[in-house]
Formats: C-alpha cells, sequence, structure tokens
C-alpha cells in the first residue's frame, strides 16, 4: 500500500510540477514559432530535453543514495542545479533575443535612389541580410543543443524525495518505478503543452512583427527563466 501511494504521488507531482512550471514548455514554442519547427520536429527536441531533465535528476538521485549522502546534501545540490539553470535559461534568453532583435533591424527594407544617366534615377528596397542567410535554417543551429543541456542541468528537485523511500529498503525495482512514475507524466504534459500551444501559434500571423519574432521568443525565454528564480518552480 505504501508503494501504492508513493507511485500516485510521483505520478501526481509530476504532472503538476511541470504544469506550474512555463520553463518546461515555453521556450519549446517560442522557438517552434521563431525558427519554424515543423511540429515533429518541436516534439522531438522536447521528448529529448524531458527525457535528460528527469534522468539528470534520477542519476544524481541514485549516485547519492549509492554513497549515503543525507537527503538535505542532495535536496542541496538539485537547488544549486536549479540556480544554475535559471541563470543559463536567462542569459541564453537575453543573448537569443538581442541577437533576434539585431537581425529584426537587419531586416527591414529600405530605398535606395540610383542615378543610370542625366536626369534618369531608379529606386530599388533590399535589406542587410544577404541571400545565403536562411532566417529559419538549423543545419548548423546550436539552439537545441543548448536547451537540451540547460534542461540536463535542470532539477526535477521534488523527485529526489520520493526516490529516497524505495532506496532506503534498497529496492531499486521501486526506484525504477517511481522514477518513470515521475518522469512520464512529466514528459507527456510538456509534449501535450507544447503540441496543442504550437498547433495554435501556427495559425497566428505576427505581420510587421515577424521579423522580430526572434527577439520576442528570446524574452519570453529569459521571462520563463526569472520565473525559476522568483517564484522557485
Amino acid at each position: 500500500m505504501d508503494m501504492q501511494i508513493l507511485f500516485i504521488t510521483a505520478l501526481s507531482i509530476g504532472f503538476i510540477h511541470t504544469l506550474i512550471g512555463p520553463d518546461h514548455y515555453l521556450p519549446f514554442i517560442v522557438l517552434s514559432k521563431a525558427r519554424n519547427w515543423p511540429l515533429a520536429k518541436t516534439c522531438w527536441i522536447t521528448f529529448l530535453c524531458g527525457v535528460g531533465h528527469v534522468l539528470g535528476s534520477v542519476v544524481l538521485g541514485c549516485i547519492g543514495i549509492a554513497f549515503g549522502f543525507a537527503l538535505n546534501i542532495l535536496v542541496g545540490i538539485e537547488s544549486i542545479r536549479g540556480e544554475l539553470a535559471s541563470w543559463l535559461l536567462i542569459g541564453f534568453g537575453l543573448a537569443y533575443g538581442t541577437w533576434g532583435f539585431r537581425r529584426g533591424l537587419r531586416e527591414s527594407e529600405h530605398a535606395h535612389e540610383h542615378a543610370h544617366a542625366v536626369g534618369r534615377y531608379h529606386q530599388h528596397s533590399h535589406h542587410h541580410l544577404g541571400n545565403h542567410v536562411h532566417l529559419h535554417s538549423d543545419a548548423k543551429s546550436l539552439t537545441p543543443w543548448v536547451m537540451f543541456v540547460i534542461f540536463v542541468l535542470g532539477p526535477c528537485e521534488p523527485l529526489i524525495p520520493i526516490l529516497m523511500y524505495p532506496a532506503a529498503q534498497g529496492n531499486w525495482i521501486h526506484v525504477l518505478w517511481v522514477s518513470l512514475a515521475f518522469g512520464v507524466p512529466t514528459i507527456l504534459t510538456m509534449l501535450g503543452i507544447v503540441v496543442v500551444t504550437s498547433l495554435g501559434l501556427m495559425r497566428v500571423k505576427l505581420d510587421f512583427m515577424e521579423r522580430y519574432v526572434h527577439a520576442l521568443a528570446g524574452i519570453i525565454i529569459a521571462v520563463s527563466g526569472l520565473t525559476i528564480k522568483i517564484f522557485g518552480l
């Protein structure tokens, strides 16, 4: 009965922890819109980051348990990881937003007047992005990898305490099941929110703000990082 309660607790916490933490899904939603990722690619990146997010804490917890670390030490380590992950997310958001804003300015078309003969002029408009630049090409983009590293470092703080009970009994099968009970709803909730929201955003046209979509994405990512620091989500 105790293990049933623990499994239900892990399932519930995994779902709620993800739902109330916008940093779990907002970055993928806004990057998908900004970089024009296909939905399948967005889901794949979200899934991998979710797996890395959960496994990071599971591995840390198992190492700590194997070496006999006290719960407060593991929670302290998770807290440090949370601080690091939040600053990385804020920093990445600000850097990406700055790059996006500069890119938006360079995309602005303006006219130039040219004289070809006496009394003959013509105008043409252009922007400062060369023809070889593709706004939404991720062939050489590090963005998905940066997100993966941030999510691996990001802690699942509620997971550690519920891992300790079966671990203290030396029941590693139950440790596995508790990890799955927490991890599966965490990843599915991330995917569900990302898919539903991304499908809605596909129909949204930003019109004149389209060239600043990367800047907006960076701002939103930075704000989602701030929520970790302010509210401890």
